[in-house]
């Protein structure tokens, strides 16, 4: 147990810090921060509304959902506005007699576009039930894809990415990411049929630009090259574009702003693309080779199993 020297040193200590730095503002009443429970509460209610039944008791009439779909997009318009409030103000650009017209503004365009979210989204699903053999039912991919929730997450807040919404994009980004071990950053382009096959470890880059009908496997990273400059390089184009119907096999790496995969390219596993890649090309590793060692001799036997 502390002692009372022992405590009242490390409160000190801890409250100098306070004071002396300005990423802590717990004596700032003026700073403002949205809530990351109540966005990711946010997600999690915008995907009852997609995917209705799926996730929630939710009834919604057959024959006549819009009760259902209008209650819920009023109780999320109204988290939403608090925390775009509080993240405006964080960022201190919006002065605050314009406030609530820059959130107008957003929320307007924002609910505006979620038709067109759910239909391309539609379209993802169908892209990994195309896909996987092993998807039993679109359902199936709904309920419980990683790598679909990853892209669901990614859609919502790229419609506030490109809307210069601080904040709330990249919050929603990384709960996805922890969930999923998916990092898709906000600010990519990602076209329509878009799949993920298997997740995990999956990086796509701010300015990545992604075509249709594009698919990727675990662990491929869409990313810059050094980033040494830092924010030197902030709206500069770091990341690849990859084009319609491309294939990117596990752990390959395509890197750089000028780096573009061709129409119709397949990228073999473990790949480290650095160039761009004409249409219809096949990328691969060469001269790999694969060493089969047989416990035939008795110091071997340690590689049974």
């Amino acid at each position: 147990m502390l002692d009372k020297d022992q405590l009242n040193n490390i409160v000190a200590g801890i409250a100098k810090n306070y004071s002396e730095r300005e990423e802590i503002f717990f004596t700032d009443p003026c700073k403002h921060f949205p809530n990351k429970q109540a966005i990711e509460d946010i997600v999690m209610d915008l995907r009852r509304v997609m995917f209705p039944r799926y996730f929630g008791d939710e009834t919604p009439t057959g024959t006549n959902p819009e009760y259902f779909i209008g209650e819920s997009l009023i109780r999320i318009e109204d988290s939403l506005r608090r925390e775009l409030r509080e993240a405006l103000l964080f960022r201190g650009d919006v002065p605050e007699g314009k406030l609530e017209a820059r959130v107008d503004e957003i929320c307007n365009t924002f609910f505006n576009r979620l038709p067109e979210v759910q239909r391309i989204l539609l379209t993802d699903v169908q892209a990994a039930f195309d896909g996987d053999p092993a998807a039993q039912s679109k359902e199936e991919i709904i309920f419980s894809y990683p790598g679909f929730f990853a892209i669901f997450v990614y859609r919502i807040a790229h419609e506030l990415y490109v809307q210069n919404v601080p904040l709330i994009p990249r919050i929603m980004s990384e709960y996805a990411h922890g969930a999923t071990g998916v990092d898709i950053n906000s600010g990519a382009e990602i076209g329509e049929y878009f799949f993920i096959d298997h997740a995990t470890g999956v990086v796509i880059g701010e300015t990545t630009n992604i075509g249709a009908h594009v698919k990727v496997y675990q662990g491929v990273t869409l990313g810059a090259l050094s980033t040494r400059a830092g924010q030197a390089l902030a709206g500069v184009k770091r990341h690849p574009t990859i084009e319609d119907n491309v294939t990117i096999y596990s752990n390959a790496s395509v890197l750089g702003g000028e780096t573009v995969v061709g129409e119709g390219s397949i990228i073999a596993g473990s790949a480290f693309v650095i160039s761009s890649v004409p249409k219809g090309s096949r990328v691969s590793l060469k001269n790999q080779e694969v060493n089969v060692r047989t416990p035939n001799k008795e110091h071997d036997k340690c590689w049974e199993i």
